[in-house]
């Protein structure tokens, strides 16, 4: 069956991650997305990740990781054949995102006003680390830069080793999944009405729209948030545990999930303990219930409290690492990992599956310029034109 974004057609003009998160995402969707590359280099994560020859091959374990399902046209964007050729492709485009500083598509001539010129129904989603207006508007930002100043960091780890980065760029994955909203959001209205719009993303504004309930407490309550390590600020006892072998997460934030625990761990007493018969005591005393709770875990492992928690109706996981989670049967049973072993590429899907058909991306990441001669063709240049502007490193 056909994804619900199946002849929608997108121009990806971004590098790295938050830009090609986001038209990965529509590419799992059905979208047609199309990286234009600079000629010769392409985008930089063609050059990055774990694997040093694969790198060298420009088709780096970081690129393959957020570009699969694309195909890739190499244009010099500074040359006016170049911008011509864009142009060409905008008109027949629903969506163009770049993740350029603010002023750059215009200083090139291909700013919202020319691309609204060529296409009225084009929605231009522009993806920076503070957005096109204020102070910071024109500042460089990598991840890192973002997860500091938004205050990530500041809650991350505990009192000891905050703050702390997370453990993989969130800021620019978070950037990528608010920009594939954006512009799904505003498809549906180019759809009916036939114009398309300017979105203006900020990796800023959309990692602190995910921090809510931090953010709440301090603008609503006047709390200033503070690292709890492993754990929930919002319940106890919730947060990560040590058990005999092994760590386990629980999260027993309802007074019958805390009932059931008690008794699987052998102390219903705790039920009539002033520290610990009620949410907020439970909170306030939260070292010494950890205490008494590692205490009784550490009889059996972690896979064993698992089981007993999980058929009692309390929350509980095993603390995995990467190759744990993605060995797992119920990983494996959904499809989450999509292999393609005549390009050695092995890629995740949408964190979701449809009634009629799974978002899975219908081919490998592109070699740097693989679909330039085809698209030319398309656009009408003949073989000797294609040849001329190769050499003249237009393309």
């Amino acid at each position: 069956m056909d994804l619900p974004l199946h002849g929608i057609r997108v121009l990806d003009l971004s590098n790295v991650l938050a830009g090609p998160f986001c038209g990965y995402q529509l590419a799992l969707m059905g979208a047609e997305v199309i990286k234009i590359e600079v000629p010769g280099q392409g985008d930089l994560a063609r050059r990055l990740g774990a694997d040093p020859k694969a790198s060298a091959r420009q088709m780096g374990a970081s690129f393959v990781a957020v570009n699969a399902g694309k195909q890739s046209v190499t244009l010099n964007l500074k040359d006016p054949r170049g911008r011509e050729i864009l142009l060409q492709m905008v008109r027949e485009s629903d969506v163009l995102i770049e993740n350029f500083r603010p002023g750059v598509m215009d200083r090139l001539g291909l700013g919202y006003d020319v691309l609204r010129d060529a296409n009225p129904r084009i929605v231009y989603c522009a993806i920076s680390g503070f957005g096109k207006e204020g102070p910071l508007a024109n500042r460089p930002a990598y991840d890192q830069i973002i997860q500091g100043m938004s205050g990530v960091m500041s809650v991350t780890g505990d009192a000891e080793s905050a703050p702390l980065r997370t453990g993989f760029p969130i800021s620019d994955t978070i950037g990528g999944i608010t920009s594939a909203f954006a512009v799904a959001s505003a498809l549906v209205d180019a759809v009916r009405t036939g114009t398309g719009r300017m979105i203006d993303v900020s990796m800023l504004e959309a990692t602190l729209a995910t921090m809510g309930w931090v953010v709440s407490n301090y603008l609503n309550a006047g709390v200033k948030p503070t690292p709890m390590g492993n754990q929930n600020f919002t319940a106890a006892p919730s947060g990560t545990f040590r058990t005999g072998d092994g760590l386990i997460n629980i999260a027993a934030n309802e007074d019958k999930q805390f009932a059931s625990l008690c008794r699987i761990v052998g102390h219903p007493e705790w039920l009539d303990d002033p520290r610990f018969n009620e949410r907020n005591a439970r909170k306030a005393n939260r070292a010494a219930l950890t205490q008494a709770l590692e205490a009784a875990l550490a009889s059996a492992p972690a896979t064993q409290w698992e089981s007993a928690f999980t058929a009692a109706g309390v929350p509980a996981g095993l603390v995995l690492d990467v190759p744990g989670i993605l060995a797992h049967p119920q990983i494996a049973e959904r499809g989450f990992v999509a292999s393609f072993d005549e390009a050695g590429q092995h890629v995740t899907r949408a964190g979701f599956r449809m009634s009629d058909a799974d978002p899975v991306p219908r081919a490998p990441a592109p070699q740097l310029s693989q679909h330039t001669q085809a698209w030319l063709a398309k656009l009408g240049y003949d073989a000797a034109a294609i040849e001329a502007l190769r050499n003249e490193g237009v393309i």
